[in-house]
């Protein structure tokens, strides 16, 4: 068991932003295009051994700081969280979002980011080989490909705008795990999509959720193999960024949809809520 623990950083290669178990003295740093804060000992020595690995996909276009909070309680609980840009699809880079090769390179820079963790100097003697991928939104697709799904891209995103081409995606292995917000899943509606998905899944959406409605969630995770353990709930009164962390107040603004909830709806208090549903379910199927 872990004593006092604090959220050690480092980056990695990807740029992939570890959160980590330490003992060290933390201070707050600002992260990010719009300067996130989180309390964190930059490069400081790893506490614990053999320790899971927990990837975490972002939506699309936006930034992995948007689950700084999940990291650090992810941190806190024994895991090494890492945060995963998705260049050519995140803040300031985003010149392959809707196309397929957007959706193929997704899956590879989770695997790549987990390779990055096990590489590095200071974490690797420290992680184990059991992974789980966290992923909200375009997030969420990106896990299911990397557990086994199998994605066919929309005619807007392909070079000849035809239906029905498959997404080179590879399983990873490693990632025996997943856990899907507010999941936009569309990639998976043809028959069989899902027949690799053998993991165990913990999935949450939002009841007011208007880009990816429960319905549309639910219909798509029946192709589902009936031996796939899952826990599906649809959060109430939710919205689509319900489970990011919030923004500092003086960022919540129609502007930045982010930073809004739907009335009524408190953000803060479902977070613990669902920051220790996630750490139950990775205790049971990842250790």
């Amino acid at each position: 068991m872990l004593g006092r623990v604090t959220a050690g950083y480092r980056l990695l290669d990807g740029p992939v932003h570890a959160i980590y178990p330490c003992d060290a003295p933390a201070r707050s740093e600002a992260f990010g295009d719009r300067a996130y804060p989180l309390d964190v000992a930059r490069d400081a020595p790893v506490m614990g051994t053999r320790l899971p690995v927990v990837a975490i996909s972002p939506g699309t276009g936006s930034t992995p700081w948007l689950f700084r909070h999940l990291a650090a309680a992810l941190a806190s609980a024994g895991y090494v969280a890492l945060l995963v840009e998705h260049p050519g699809n995140r803040r300031g880079d985003d010149a392959l979002a809707g196309t397929a090769q957007n959706l193929a390179n997704r899956p590879r820079h989770v695997r790549a980011a987990v390779d990055a963790a096990l590489a590095d100097a200071l974490l690797g003697p420290h992680v184990g080989d059991r992974a789980a991928v966290i992923g909200h939104s375009l997030g969420a697709y990106t896990a299911l490909a990397v557990v086994g799904g199998q994605p066919t891209a929309m005619p807007a995103e392909t070079s000849g705008g035809l239906a029905g081409e498959r997404v080179p995606v590879d399983r990873d292995a490693r990632v025996v795990a997943a856990v899907l917000l507010m999941p936009a899943l569309f990639w998976f509606a043809p028959s069989g999509a899902l027949d690799g998905v053998h993991v165990p899944l913990m999935v949450r959406a939002g009841e007011r959720d208007a880009l990816v409605p429960p319905f549309a969630v639910d219909q798509i995770l029946r192709g589902l193999p009936a031996d796939t353990a899952r826990d599906l709930a649809v959060v109430a009164n939710a919205g689509h960024f319900s489970c990011c962390s919030p923004f500092p107040a003086a960022l919540v603004s129609p502007a930045i949809p982010p930073s809004l909830d739907p009335p009524g709806f408190d953000r803060a208090a479902y977070l613990e809520v669902l920051h220790a549903e996630i750490v139950a379910f990775l205790r049971r199927w990842l250790g």
